[in-house]
């Protein structure tokens, strides 16, 4: 059973900066798909970025592309998403989510929420002007 659990949401004004992070458990496999996702009220879940843990590969959506990293720490299973010079479109409830069974080509592909299956409970990021 897996099980992602994100921390780190909170309120910040525009042009500050928050991490968050995502403990992850129970996975069998030493190599796999993250991701982080987001979901603002009245709107369709979003990718925001993805990184394959063997290795490190990662993709960012454009939107916040030179703004966000994301990061992982292999050692305490966790997944970070540093986010920086955030702006008031960044506000939107973040998930993190997983798949064991991608390939690192697999990752670099896996931009919609059907491609993860496993989710964590999400984290609220509001952002002020």
């Amino acid at each position: 059973q897996v099980l992602l659990v994100e921390s780190g949401g909170g309120s910040v004004q525009a042009g500050g900066s928050l991490r968050l992070s995502c403990a992850a458990s129970g996975y069998t496999y030493s190599s796999y798909c993250m991701g982080w996702f987001r979901q603002a009220p009245g709107k369709a879940r979003e990718w925001v970025a993805t990184i394959y843990t063997g290795g490190g590969s990662t993709n960012y959506a454009d939107s916040v592309k030179g703004r966000f990293t994301i990061s992982q720490d292999n050692a305490k299973n966790t997944l970070w998403l540093q986010m920086n010079s955030l702006k008031p479109e960044d506000t939107a409830m973040y998930y993190c989510a997983g798949n064991d069974a991608l390939s690192r080509v697999g990752c670099s592909r896996a931009l919609h929420e059907s491609a993860y299956r496993y989710w964590g409970q999400g984290t609220q990021v509001t952002v002020s002007s």
